[in-house]
């Protein structure tokens, strides 16, 4: 009879090169996208595409300078964009639309890549995701009470901001950039490992077709398979960059046919990581309950049309 530490040794053992590999290749991902960034920051010209894209955000209900934080979380994370909302004054309504808008589209790159690598299309994935976040800002603006004029709003126009303009000192913003990616590489190693070893030992000890037949029935709802239930916790409570090995994992074992890991693509790029980033939009003043099921009534909608119409570049 097999000891459960020698079943445990051979769950890590098993895991661990395939977590490592997956670890190494989103940090490099991420760090050319955060490196990118950070010029575009530091050379002034994330405020310049902030502002190119502001008259759009009336359509929303919110003002001009809103777009920088919807812009930085798009390209960046939730976290840049949070950090940028602090330095305004919006509304408790500005800040749900626009918390809503950066929550199904953010860290576009790296969770594009994401996706991506587990058989979803890219160009599908962006699409879907930008299309989704837009829709959802004009759709709350709608029908949320409260919504302002701003026909006579007046914003910075574009040509009184320089295209490129160096913002401060390179090498001090670089030392803290560069730390500030360290903080997060350790970070997402520790997580990324432990959620794969987690999952393996899941499936060891049976558990993994329990979950599944627990979420069974609100899955279903959302249009997705039952076998994707495990892979839907972890994109909602941790998201796609630190759950990705667990995607990954879950592909390799054939355990999900390529169509119902699309479904959950579709799903799980709108509406992901609610636990976290729910919470974060919600310090800061957003209507968590607002934020989280107009993802879902979105989302929803979108996985019975995609299951209607059967694209057949998702068919696999």
């Amino acid at each position: 009879m097999i000891r459960v530490s020698d079943r445990l040794r051979k769950v890590v053992r098993e895991a661990s090169p395939r977590a490592f590999r997956t670890i190494w290749w989103i940090f490099k991902i991420t760090a050319a996208v955060s490196f990118a960034m950070f010029l575009l920051r530091w050379s002034g010209m994330l405020n310049w595409i902030a502002v190119a894209v502001s008259p759009v955000f009336n359509l929303f209900g919110l003002p001009g300078e809103a777009s920088m934080a919807y812009v930085s979380g798009y390209f960046i994370n939730v976290y840049s964009c949070i950090a940028v909302v602090s330095t305004l004054e919006l509304t408790t309504r500005e800040i749900t639309i626009l918390g809503t808008m950066t929550l199904a589209a953010h860290a576009m790159v790296v969770e594009c890549a994401v996706q991506h690598k587990t058989g979803t299309p890219t160009a599908y994935v962006a699409v879907l995701r930008t299309l989704a976040s837009l829709s959802l800002g004009v759709l709350l603006n709608l029908v949320l009470p409260g919504r302002p004029d701003l026909t006579g709003a007046s914003d910075v126009a574009l040509s009184e901001i320089p295209f490129f303009e160096i913002q401060g000192e390179f090498l001090p913003q670089f030392k803290m950039w560069f730390i500030g990616l360290a903080r997060l590489a350790v970070w997402m190693t520790c997580l990324i490992y432990l959620l794969n070893i987690l999952q393996s030992i899941l499936y060891e000890y049976g558990v993994m077709s329990k979950i599944a037949l627990f979420f069974r029935p609100l899955l279903s709802l959302f249009g997705l398979d039952g076998s994707t239930a495990f892979l839907w916790i972890v994109a909602n409570l941790v998201g796609l960059s630190y759950g990705s090995a667990a995607i990954m994992d879950e592909m390799h074992r054939g355990n999900v046919k390529l169509w119902d890991i699309n479904l959950l693509n579709t799903h799980i790029g709108v509406s992901h990581s609610n636990l976290e980033d729910l919470f974060l939009f919600s310090a800061i003043g957003g209507l968590w309950y607002v934020m989280l099921l107009a993802r879902w009534i979105m989302v929803t909608v979108l996985v019975w049309t995609v299951r209607l119409v059967k694209p057949r570049y998702l068919l696999g």
